[in-house]
C-alpha cells in the first residue's frame, strides 16, 4: 500500500472545508465581519481542526504495536476476537470529535481479510459499541522476528460518526504508520492482539496514532 502524502488536511475533509469556507465568505459579503458571520467562521475552524492529518514518526522498535488512532484508552482485557477467530488481548482507543480521525496501520503485515458489518450508532465509549455498532474489521498477518502474529484492527462508528472509510483489501501489504482508513466525527478503534502481547498503556491514557506504542509482541 502506498504512503499517504500527508497534506496536513485529510482529503476526506476537503469538500467539507471548501463548503464551510464558501459559506463563511458569503456571510462576510452579506453582513461583514460581525456577529452574524461569526458562527460560520466557528464552524469553519471546527471543520479544519477535525480534518487535520499531520505526518507522524514511526518508532523503530521492531516488535511494537502502534496505536491506529489518536484518542484515549478505554479498555484492556482478554476477549474473543470474532474476526480472527481466536482468544485475544483487546485494547480499545476512543476518539472524540477533537482527535485526529485518520486511521493508521499498527504493524507491518499482509491483509488477510476485510469484514464490514452494518449496525447501530450508540456512543462509541460504551462496551456494547464493539459488537452492536457499524464497524469494519481488518485482519492482518504480521511476522516479527520470524514469528507469525495476527493483529485485528476494527473501526467502530459512534454516536455522531456515520461513515467508516477503509482503503485496504485482502492481500494488500501494510507498513506501520500507513494510512488505511478514516472515520468521520467521533468513534473508536478496537485492536485485537495475541494473548502473549505485553500492553504498554493503561485505561485512561491518551495515545497518538503511530507515535504511541500500545503493546509489544
Amino acid at each position: 500500500m502506498n504512503h499517504y502524502p500527508h497534506p496536513l488536511l485529510a482529503r476526506e475533509g476537503w469538500p467539507f472545508i471548501g463548503l464551510a469556507l464558501v459559506l463563511s465568505l458569503l456571510a462576510t459579503m452579506l453582513w461583514g465581519f460581525g456577529l452574524a458571520a461569526l458562527p460560520f467562521y466557528v464552524v469553519l475552524v471546527f471543520v479544519v481542526q477535525f480534518f487535520r492529518d499531520p505526518p507522524r514518526t514511526v518508532p523503530p522498535q521492531a516488535n511494537a504495536v502502534l496505536s491506529p488512532a489518536d484518542g484515549r484508552i478505554v479498555k484492556i482485557e482478554k476477549v474473543r476476537d470474532p474476526y480472527g477467530e481466536r482468544d485475544a488481548l483487546l485494547i480499545s482507543v476512543f476518539m472524540n470529535v477533537f482527535n485526529v480521525h485518520s486511521n493508521r496501520a499498527s504493524v507491518d503485515g499482509t491483509v488477510r481479510s476485510v469484514q464490514y458489518f452494518p449496525g447501530l450508532f450508540v456512543n462509541a465509549d460504551l462496551d456494547k459499541a464493539s459488537i452492536e455498532n457499524e464497524r469494519n474489521a481488518v485482519v492482518i498477518d504480521a511476522v516479527v522476528d520470524g514469528q507469525a502474529h495476527t493483529v485485528t484492527l476494527v473501526q467502530v462508528a459512534g454516536l455522531i460518526a456515520r461513515r467508516i472509510l477503509c482503503y485496504v483489501h485482502p492481500a494488500d501489504t501494510l507498513n506501520k504508520g500507513d494510512r488505511y482508513g478514516f472515520i468521520r466525527f467521533g468513534s473508536r478503534v478496537d485492536v485485537y492482539l495475541p494473548l502473549s502481547a505485553v500492553p504498554c498503556v493503561a485505561p485512561g491514557d491518551k495515545v497518538s496514532a503511530t507515535t504511541t506504542v500500545l503493546a509489544t509482541l
